[in-house]
């Protein structure tokens, strides 16, 4: 089978136009063995979080949530009528991670990409998770690209316009792809979402699960504009990874060879009472129509800092901050539980 590139396929920028969010519902109590309250309040507080995001975003756009048969009357009951529910088997909610990184081409039909998904290095059960995308794609009539790299969609952000950002410490991490090289893994991401620059990050940052997934460190928010997270506190676990990335990104150029405008974002990270690290991922937000989702960790000062912030770089969004430290003991945050699915170019979707 030919590749995406091949076909004329890419993958837009998250700010692209979306004819949907898709989400699936969290299922995995194990995940959450580390919430102060304990695994099964840690769930059930997760779930209520995910609720919350799921109404927000579908003031803006539709959310399909995906949910195992068993779970379907609770999360009626929490989601609301707003959001469509659709049964699937799956086995957590992370679906940034196992669902399918949506494509476009020039002639108005979607496709989608498939990657293998092990469970970020097999530290939790993903047999169920590893089939969702491709199932998704064939339920939903497109085109489905099966990838042989393990990667997760959080690994990877696009600029829609050649280039990718992606880190080291998951992309070529000895838990996903110990046979490939750095250039290996180049060729696949190149090939896969239609970009032709890729650029590495260090990644690595202390306490998640991921082994550092871009979508908590940086992201593009216009082309050639990143927000990188940044780290003023040297006593931070996460000062010189963050600090390197940074110096990365100043080298770097996009696809078009044009050196990159770089904001940066203080990432908070505390200790709560209990002895619980937090860090406050403010990158991991969700580009909705029309919307900024935006997690809020419950640090008065840098949340307020970061609402202002958005409302000032995206004065034509509408801003909305949840309170989702809930789903960060996860694992992840909002980014990480949402995927768009880009509205096709020219009119409507021709599959």
């Amino acid at each position: 089978m030919r590749t995406p590139r091949e076909e004329g396929f890419y993958m837009p920028a998250e700010w692209h136009p979306h004819v949907a969010c898709w989400m699936a519902w969290p299922s995995n109590e194990e995940a959450y063995s580390g919430a102060p309250l304990g695994s099964s309040a840690g769930l059930r507080n997760a779930k209520l979080s995910y609720a919350d995001v799921a109404r927000a975003i579908a003031r803006f756009e539709p959310v399909h949530m995906l949910v195992n048969a068993e779970d379907l009357e609770e999360a009626r009951e929490l989601c609301g009528p707003s959001i469509q529910l659709r049964t699937a088997e799956i086995d957590d909610g992370w679906l940034r991670d196992s669902g399918p990184s949506f494509l476009i081409d020039a002639a108005g039909r979607t496709a989608g990409v498939s990657w293998v998904f092990n469970g970020w290095g097999n530290k939790y059960r993903h047999e169920k998770d590893d089939r969702i995308a491709r199932t998704l794609l064939e339920e939903e009539g497109y085109t489905c690209f099966s990838c042989p790299l393990v990667q997760e969609g959080g690994g990877i952000h696009v600029d829609g316009d050649g280039t990718v950002l992606v880190t080291e410490s998951c992309q070529l991490n000895a838990n996903r792809n110990p046979g490939l090289s750095k250039g290996e893994v180049t060729r696949y991401l190149i090939d896969y979402l239609g970009v032709s620059n890729v650029i590495w990050l260090n990644g690595g940052v202390e306490n998640d699960e991921t082994d550092g997934h871009v979508d908590g460190q940086a992201c593009f928010i216009r082309p050639g504009v990143v927000l990188a997270a940044a780290s003023s506190d040297p006593d931070s676990p996460d000062y010189e990874v963050l600090q390197d990335n940074l110096e990365i990104l100043r080298r770097s150029t996009d696809a078009h060879g044009r050196p990159l405008e770089i904001i940066e974002m203080e990432m908070p990270y505390k200790v709560l009472e209990d002895g619980t690290p937090v860090a406050g991922y403010y990158v991991n937000f969700y580009f909705a129509n029309g919307a900024i989702i935006l997690p809020a960790f419950g640090f008065p000062k840098e949340d307020l800092e970061a609402r202002e912030f958005f409302t000032r770089t995206f004065p034509e969004r509408e801003v909305v901050q949840l309170p989702t430290h809930d789903i960060s003991f996860g694992g992840g945050n909002i980014h990480c539980i949402t995927q768009q699915q880009p509205a096709p170019l020219g009119g409507p979707d021709a599959r």
